[in-house]
């Protein structure tokens, strides 16, 4: 260090133990004869629950009662240590890394954000780039995936941290002296010590490691009904062949073989125009749309028992430890109309007087813990009904929404390949349930409605416009300057 003070600044989320990490730091540098102060700011909406730790450290023989700052000052932090990219991002942004000064240690994994998680379209942030602003920025940059690194040491990622730390030599205190602030905690030293060590070695090799992007290899049918469905994806063009066999597989797990093959009674006339890129995406697209978020399917996916699985691991769960999962769920009038047989659902809906006698039963949502006997079986009850969704009220109006958009797609087609193209694409704004799936079933409607005044560049400007904002005004923005454009010309 150029100095004798040292600042510290930890950036992580609830529940990563980031706390632990800064009473590891505390209690090393006052074992290494340095006066040390340690602050924490809680976060709350933006990243539910990031936390940042402050900590700022002096030799006693420089200064034995100095004045400790209380909070990071941007430009003023030797050290951040950051428990998952975008936190390292955020860390950046706030001014806490310097290229003159900072040494930045951070995972390389990623967490989405709500916002990311929840916009319409993808809205996850480039891993690549926030890694490339951290090398650009720091005057060090020690990154790796730390959450791999913490599975495979069967730790948690506070003892990875302070091994990285220690790795890093940003420090001026032995290795040594690190794994005793380990020890003097007895909070799980055994499993913080075998994390310690990862992190040393990880943050030694000097590599920045993103985590490999997850693909998905084409599902191998395990039936009879699957390998005949399988043979005949394998008569679709070869650029649609991985996307036809996902949606096979995803519309017999969504409903069963008889609707799998629905689909590929669908997507032949497709298939036939001879476009490939036409046929892959429509393939894509439409096993999509007909794997549509109803009721049924919502509480079929809250009770599997891989959903669960996935919760312990996710949380670190032990086999002898209680697991409870609580759901917020709010199904409006609409969704149980949609629910019931088409005719009562229909006449229900159709029945202002009726609608206003039953609709404050539905105005609040409630929670729902899924874990529990009662709520469980109920979940399961709705799940059963999947064998009658076919004589329900969503499904008649799902099918004639999707065959009217198959419709669009031929007709467009039969004079731009390309604008059929995008037609098919412009099905992603049709998506989730509720208030969602209304605001992008809208915004759908809105774009189709151009494809007779607009190319295939127009009509994917405004499919980018719907999914810009969940507001509709960048769309409307976008549509005025087609109108505009279209008049002029």
């Amino acid at each position: 260090m150029s100095r004798e003070r040292i600042t510290l600044a930890i950036l992580a989320l609830g529940g990563q133990g980031g706390g632990v990490l800064a009473d590891w730091i505390l209690d090393l540098a006052k074992h290494q004869d340095w006066r040390a102060q340690g602050t924490s700011v809680p976060g709350v909406a933006q990243r539910t629950g990031s936390t940042v730790y402050y900590v700022e450290m002096v030799p006693e023989a420089v200064a034995t009662d100095p004045v400790l700052a209380l909070m990071p000052v941007p430009g003023d932090v030797d050290i951040v240590i950051a428990s998952e990219l975008m936190e390292a991002g955020r860390a950046i942004l706030r001014g806490f890394v310097t290229k003159d000064r900072t040494t930045l240690i951070g995972s390389t994994h990623r967490i989405y954000a709500v916002s990311e998680k929840s916009a319409m379209g993808d809205g996850r942030a480039s891993s690549e780039r926030i890694a490339a602003a951290c090398q650009e920025r720091a005057r060090r940059f020690i990154g790796f995936d730390m959450d791999a690194v913490t599975e495979a040491s069967g730790s948690v990622i506070s003892s990875i941290m302070f091994g990285a730390l220690a790795g890093s030599g940003a420090l001026p205190f032995p290795r040594a002296a690190f794994e005793d602030a380990i020890r003097a905690s007895k909070i799980a030293v055994e499993a913080n010590l075998r994390g310690f060590e990862a992190g040393f070695q990880a943050a030694g090799a000097g590599k920045i490691v993103l985590p490999p992007v997850a693909t998905a290899d084409a599902p191998v049918p395990t039936s009879t009904a699957g390998r005949a469905l399988a043979h005949r994806v394998g008569t679709l063009p070869i650029a649609a062949h991985a996307n036809a066999l996902h949606g096979v597989a995803r519309l017999m797990d969504y409903q069963d073989a008889a609707y799998a093959d629905l689909y590929l009674d669908r997507l032949a006339p497709i298939a036939a125009i001879g476009d490939a890129e036409l046929a892959a995406e429509t393939a894509r697209h439409l096993a999509l749309w007909m794997s549509y978020e109803d009721t049924v399917r919502v509480a079929d996916l809250k009770v599997r028992a891989s959903r669960f699985d996935r919760v312990r691991k996710e949380v670190r769960a032990k086999d002898d430890q209680i697991l409870g999962v609580t759901e917020f769920m709010h199904p409006r009038l609409r969704e149980i109309c949609e629910t019931l047989p088409a005719g009562i659902g229909r006449w229900i809906w159709e029945s202002p007087r009726l609608a206003r006698m039953l609709e404050p039963l539905f105005r609040k949502g409630r929670h729902v813990e899924t874990t529990s006997l009662r709520w469980f079986l109920m979940l399961r009850l709705l799940a059963g009904l999947r064998r009658f969704r076919r004589s329900s009220l969503r499904y008649h109006e799902e099918q004639e929404r999707i065959e009217g958009w198959l419709a669009a797609i031929r007709e467009t087609a039969a004079r731009d390949t390309a604008l059929a193209t995008e037609v098919a694409r412009a099905q992603g704004l049709v998506k989730g349930y509720g208030d969602t799936f209304e605001r992008g079933l809208a915004n759908f409607a809105t774009v189709m409605a151009a494809v007779d005044i607009v190319d295939a560049g127009g009509l994917a400007r405004l499919r980018a416009a719907a999914l810009a904002d969940d507001k509709g005004q960048k769309l409307a923005a976008e549509l005025a300057t087609t109108g505009t454009q279209r008049a002029s010309a």
